[in-house]
């Protein structure tokens, strides 16, 4: 199981994120292109950082909504997202390849990854994306019960899921994740590292009320956004190493 983290989030003066002190401990970074957050310095030293530490490259595309952090929910049409998840791709990949890079995935961000796991149009619109780009790219989603009709619909545009579950949420009893806004959505230490625990072991989660939930997962999503949630990552980093 791959650790993922959302990376490269400053911008310009504003910083977000321990990036540095979280690359040695993840497999995939997924790096903002400039819609949410990130700017060309950010993407250009981000790629490096990943570089340096043998990271897999993924970029993080979002609604064009920097004042909101990608967070809010936009009407955009088929061919709007089509051309801004091309946009965005392109962008870091035209960075990465100056580098001597290669971008291995794409995984959106925020609102607009929400809207694709709720919103079959949004999905369908994404999927093309990826499938109609110069060369097909992976795509990362979220496991859900759903996952074989997503890999059914992904493989009708022509391109691969990396499923992914989280390491700090909990779950419903659907497969998705209880929203923020409810009571312990969000894993305190000593539950979030169970979790982990049990997706490497059983592939499975216990949602809220207690079922067992099944979850086909390739990767791992953890967050680095201050230094305790560093601290968490090492500790996932060891779980999952721990044979």
């Amino acid at each position: 199981m791959q650790l993922n983290c959302d990376l490269g989030e400053s911008y310009g003066n504003w910083h977000m994120g321990h990036d540095a002190a979280v690359m040695p401990y993840i497999d995939q970074a997924s790096i903002a292109c400039g819609f949410h957050a990130g700017d060309p310095l950010t993407m250009r030293n981000t790629l490096a950082l990943a570089a340096q530490h043998g990271v897999a490259i993924g970029a993080h595309p979002a609604y064009p909504d920097i004042v909101g952090f990608g967070r809010r929910s936009m009407t955009l049409s088929r061919d709007e997202i089509i051309a801004c998840l091309h946009y965005q791709v392109s962008a870091l990949e035209g960075m990465a390849q100056s580098q001597g890079l290669a971008l291995s995935y794409v995984k959106p961000h925020g609102a607009l990854y929400h809207d694709m796991m709720a919103q079959d149009g949004v999905r369908a619109a994404i999927f093309h994306a990826m499938g109609s780009y110069h060369r097909p790219m992976t795509l990362m989603m979220q496991s859900t019960l759903q996952a074989d009709g997503h890999r059914e619909e992904a493989k009708a545009a022509g391109i691969q899921l990396l499923f992914e579950a989280f390491a700090d949420r909990c779950y419903g009893d659907d497969g998705s994740l209880v929203r923020r806004s409810q009571p312990d959505a969000v894993h305190d230490r000593e539950r979030m590292l169970a979790q982990v625990q049990q997706l490497r072991r059983d592939s499975t989660v216990t949602s809220v009320s207690g079922h067992i939930i099944a979850l086909q997962v390739d990767t791992l999503c953890v967050h680095g956004d201050n230094p305790e949630s560093v601290q968490s990552i090492e500790a996932i980093r060891a779980l999952v190493d721990g044979g």
